[in-house]
């Protein structure tokens, strides 16, 4: 007699465990993706909170602080916008307001301006008036740091004017994005041509005497001011890199040439 025939033959047997080993990664693969899926899920969920948390927070309302009063300084502590101000109309070459001039640097591709000096004065933008006039304008603050001005701005593209300037010239050049550097009769010789230098070595800047200031050296932008007793304060280096064409600019990228020259 023969030997008895085995229940499964090799082959079988084979194919059985190859059936066997598929379905172990079959189902490893499946527990797998199921984790994956909700390691994902988590993410997107947690993304998803957080959008909603950071814009919950931006649009939220809450008590603002006073503003200042009309004329009134207040150490500085942010830049101010003009939200509720409809612009006046752009002139001859000058654009409308958030419009970069010709051969400008549009402002997404900007870098970021250095945080200002201590002891910047500011004034509430919203409340310096930007219409053109035509007559004398009186600010309450001197030099004026904003308001309505003339319709032509001082030529503003780094110049030193040995005579007094109209301040409402000098401020359409500050809504420009310029700063205006000032001094007065105790300002010393020294440092008036250190200042006069440096301004002409820099892009939006003018310079100019003016009798009627306290302080023997100030440097002013639009809804800023600083002053200082020499030319070799290092807050003068900062008001500039802070300040021109800084974020306080109503009409950034507009033109400081072809303006009035006296």
């Amino acid at each position: 007699m023969g030997s008895p025939t085995p229940p499964f033959p090799a082959d079988r047997r084979a194919h059985m465990e190859q059936l066997r080993r598929a379905e172990h990664a079959r189902r490893r693969r499946t527990r797998a993706l199921l984790a994956a899926g909700a390691a994902a899920l988590v993410l997107t969920l947690g993304a998803g909170g957080a959008l909603l948390a950071n814009a919950t927070d931006s649009g939220g309302g809450g008590d603002r602080a006073p503003a200042a009063r009309d004329g009134a300084a207040r150490e500085d502590s942010g830049d101010g916008k003009n939200p509720g101000e409809a612009p006046h109309p752009a002139h001859p070459g000058e654009p409308h307001p958030g419009e970069a001039a010709p051969g400008g640097t549009a402002s997404p591709g900007e870098a970021a301006k250095p945080p200002p000096p201590a002891g910047v004065r500011s004034w509430d933008a919203s409340k310096l008036g930007r219409d053109h006039v035509s007559g004398k304008v009186s600010y309450p603050m001197t030099p004026p740091v904003g308001g309505n001005h003339h319709d032509r701005w001082m030529t503003c593209d780094g110049i030193a004017y040995e005579r007094p300037v109209r301040d409402e010239n000098a401020v359409h050049s500050l809504e420009h994005g310029a700063v205006w550097v000032t001094y007065s009769k105790k300002a010393r010789k020294a440092d008036i041509a250190a200042l006069a230098n440096k301004v002409g070595r820099t892009p939006y800047t003018l310079m100019s005497p003016y009798d009627g200031q306290r302080d023997p050296l100030t440097l002013t932008a639009w809804g800023k001011q600083l002053s200082v007793d020499s030319a070799k304060d290092p807050n003068v280096d900062r008001f500039l890199a802070a300040y021109v064409q800084g974020p306080q600019t109503p009409e950034k990228g507009a033109t400081c040439s072809g303006g009035l020259t006296r």
